[in-house]
């Protein structure tokens, strides 16, 4: 055997031995890192103020001046007395931006934008128009016209004729509020007739005078609106107006159970439920509204779809089966919303997912 061979097969004898002292190195090292390297997070707590740097000379250096120094603002014209634009909170709620819908004697434009980005379009369209804003409250969310009689442009607006002597007096009224769906604002616009200039802001009167010049009105506001859109302002004072929500859920509890509430008159928060089954493509097999009810059909979408085998004879649609009964109860102002197993029907209980569908649509 030779020398290098023999050297080979030593090395090749001691290998292990050198790998299990190194691992029980670096073992140590591992188990006493912590001690080897100093924490000096918290040094800066206890740290002595350092004398001040000097020159060669002995006198201190001068204070240096700021790399990026932050540029004085001074004037009416600057940034600083402006308010920068909120961001846009809005998204695409509505398939259109502007609808005006009626129940009963009651219309409103219904706008996909919040009510404090409304409230300053809306005092622009009524000084243009020459109705001006004699009275307001942003609390109430109501606007006040002058007198009616007193501006061309305004008679015109309203449909009044050649001035005549003891004309009824008229006026104007705007009222803005949140919309039943998220980020939305309803306007309404109301004419009525006073003996003479208030000098202050009325109540809302519930009754329309003429619901058609209301739905021309507006139109006329809608159209205003849209040409408006990009020059659109935001008014911090609309950031007093009532900004809860129209529709809430009630949790199931050992008292109640589960519920929609709708903060709106019985019509109104029928002919929303009515939509959102419709939207939702949930069949509506019988309802009732003076009896508060509708029967649904509350499967998911694809368990109303038929099997591969049996849609090749009888189609993909499978008929639409009652499930559930939907319940509206109205009490002090509100429209309660309940769900239940529909009678006769033995399947799965969906009354849960029907009101949170409902919800979800709504708020």
């Amino acid at each position: 055997m030779t020398d290098s061979n023999h050297n080979v097969m030593s090395c090749s004898r001691h290998l292990p031995r050198v790998r299990s002292l190194l691992s029980l190195v670096a073992a140590g090292l591992l188990a006493s890192g912590c001690g080897l390297i100093q924490d000096r997070s918290d040094n800066y707590a206890t740290a002595e103020q350092a004398d001040p740097l000097h020159g060669v000379d002995g006198e201190p250096l001068p204070r240096q001046r700021a790399a990026y120094p932050i540029r004085p603002v001074s004037g009416s014209g600057t940034m600083a007395n402006q308010v920068p634009r909120p961001p846009d909170l809005t998204s695409e709620i509505l398939d259109e931006n502007y609808v005006i819908e009626s129940v009963g004697d009651q219309s409103w434009l219904l706008v996909n934008d919040v009510p404090g980005r409304i409230w300053p379009a809306v005092a622009a369209w009524m000084t243009r128009t020459g109705l001006g804003v004699a009275s307001d409250s942003t609390q109430l969310g109501m606007m006040q016209s002058e007198i009616v009689n007193y501006s061309r442009r305004a008679r015109e607006l309203v449909g009044l004729d050649e001035a005549e002597a003891n004309e009824p007096l008229t006026l104007v009224q705007a009222r803005l509020a949140p919309g039943v769906r998220r980020k939305t604002t309803e306007i309404q616009l109301r004419p009525r007739l006073v003996t003479e200039a208030p000098g202050r802001l009325l109540s809302w009167q519930d009754e329309p005078m003429d619901q058609v010049l209301e739905e021309e009105l507006l139109r006329d506001l809608s159209r205003f609106l849209q040409e408006q859109e990009d020059n659109r302002s935001y008014s911090r004072a609309a950031l007093a107006m009532t900004s809860e929500p129209r529709v809430t859920m009630r949790q199931a509890d050992a008292g109640q159970e589960q519920a929609v509430v709708i903060e709106l008159p019985y019509d109104r928060a029928w002919t929303e439920v009515r939509r959102v089954f419709e939207d939702e493509n949930i069949p509506i097999l019988d309802l009732d509204q003076s009896a508060g009810y509708f029967l649904v059909d509350g499967r998911p979408a694809d368990d109303r779809q038929r099997n591969w085998f049996t849609s090749w004879f009888a189609g993909d649609e499978v008929e639409p089966v009652a499930t559930n009964r939907i319940e509206l109860v109205e009490d002090d102002g509100k429209v309660t919303v309940t769900a239940d197993r529909a009678d006769g029907y033995n399947g799965g209980n969906y009354s849960r997912s029907v009101l949170s569908r409902l919800y979800q649509y709504l708020y």
